[in-house]
Formats: structure tokens, C-alpha cells, sequence
């Protein structure tokens, strides 16, 4: 029996309890110039673990952060282009194996590949849902909202 609860709040995802690993899109040449991905790169650094890793479009580079993983979804190949639901998907996956032989419970993400990369959030959603539908995890979704 599965306990897969999944919700979306408003708010700033790095408001998120510390027990909460987190994942987001970048390319494989870890450029984090823009976007969240610039706050996740201030954040938590490690440029040469992630660099070292050599991870490909399609898969999954990982830093460990005190109690919880920093999950880097490998969506495209450089900063510039674009990813495809195939590439998101086979990260999603990539990041579910390494979460179950973690005992990963609890993952924060924003609306995934959605902003600059200009994925469509219903068809992400979807992808996401079903990756992880038969797992024990607790799925929240940060919709950022710019203080006003």
C-alpha cells in the first residue's frame, strides 16, 4: 500500500523544512545562470561535486546537504536549449532510484522545468504523479509567487 500524497502551496520552496530534499532543472553544463537555479547554486554551491559527477541529459547529479539530497535533474545539454518531457522523465526516474535506495520520503520541488525551460506544468504534473504514485512519498510542489 502506497502513501503518495502530493500538493502544491504557494511560497518559497527554500522556506521548506530541512527534511525535505530538493530537486530542479538544469543542463549538463551546470551554467545556473538564471532562475531558481541561480538561488539553488548560491544556496548550496558545490559546483566541482556536481561538475565531477559528468552527468547526462536524461539522469540525475546529486549533493548531499546536511540531512537531505539536492537533486540536479539533468534536462537538457546546454543552458541555452531546451528540454523534452522524454529527457525530464528519465531524470525523475534517475532521481526515484537514488530517493529508494536512500529512504528518501519527503521532496520539495518548484513547478519543475515550467519557467525558463517552458514546459507545460499540467503535462509535468502528470509525468511527475506518475513516477512517483507508488511510492511512500510526501510530494510538495512550491508555486512561487514574486513578493508583490
Amino acid at each position: 500500500m502506497s502513501s503518495f500524497t502530493y500538493k502544491e502551496i504557494k511560497g518559497d520552496l527554500f522556506s521548506c523544512k530541512s527534511d525535505y530534499s530538493l530537486c530542479h532543472c538544469v543542463a549538463a553544463d551546470l551554467r545556473m545562470g538564471k532562475g531558481i537555479a541561480v538561488k539553488f547554486r548560491n544556496k548550496f554551491g558545490q559546483l566541482l561535486n556536481l561538475q565531477k559527477q559528468n552527468v547526462q541529459p536524461g539522469g540525475v547529479a546529486i549533493i548531499h546537504d546536511q540531512q537531505r539530497y539536492i537533486y540536479y535533474l539533468i534536462t537538457k545539454k546546454s543552458s541555452w536549449g531546451k528540454p523534452t518531457y522524454e529527457l525530464l522523465h528519465s531524470s525523475l526516474v534517475a532521481m526515484r532510484q537514488h530517493m529508494i535506495s536512500h529512504q528518501v520520503t519527503k521532496l520539495a520541488m518548484p513547478r519543475i522545468g515550467c519557467g525558463l525551460d517552458g514546459l507545460k506544468w499540467p503535462k509535468v504534473k502528470e509525468l511527475v504523479c506518475t513516477v512517483f504514485q507508488l511510492d511512500a512519498l510526501e510530494l510538495v510542489v512550491y508555486n512561487y509567487e514574486a513578493q508583490k
